[in-house]
């Protein structure tokens, strides 16, 4: 169901518990990736620093993928956000999930499809919102 509003736009109408486990979720995953992913990756945590060191990008792809984590988590708890940041991440984590499988020896390639498939959750529910431009 959606609702027209005086500009024209729909914006979809959920139930109060479908709001609070999208919320829910998106709160997760927001401070997973700002406080357990893109943080660490800025201020230089030894584990952040040895997986870059092992893909051989040298360490400026750390903060680029840093800064876009925290982006995109901010971006998951902002509604009209959410949708787009959420589709962002997603293409981070097929990203993480290559380099996992293809160029790191550890075997942790399920932990960005996890979040991946988390993340389409919330880029689904939330595509209406997206703002068109």
């Amino acid at each position: 169901m959606t609702t027209a509003t005086a500009t024209g736009t729909t914006t979809p109408t959920r139930s109060r518990p479908a709001t609070v486990a999208l919320w829910t979720l998106q709160i997760l995953l927001g401070l997973m990736f700002v406080v357990g992913s893109g943080a660490p990756k800025l201020f230089g945590d030894a584990y952040a620093v040895q997986i870059f060191a092992d893909l051989g990008t040298g360490q400026w792809l750390r903060y680029v993928v840093g800064v876009l984590e925290i982006a995109g988590g901010i971006g998951l708890l902002v509604p009209r956000l959410a949708g787009l940041a959420a589709s962002c991440l997603i293409a981070l984590m097929v990203g993480a999930t290559g380099a996992q499988l293809f160029f790191l020896s550890e075997g942790f390639w399920y932990t960005p499809v996890i979040l991946g498939v988390l993340l389409g959750i919330v880029a689904w529910v939330r595509r209406a919102e997206i703002v068109p431009r």
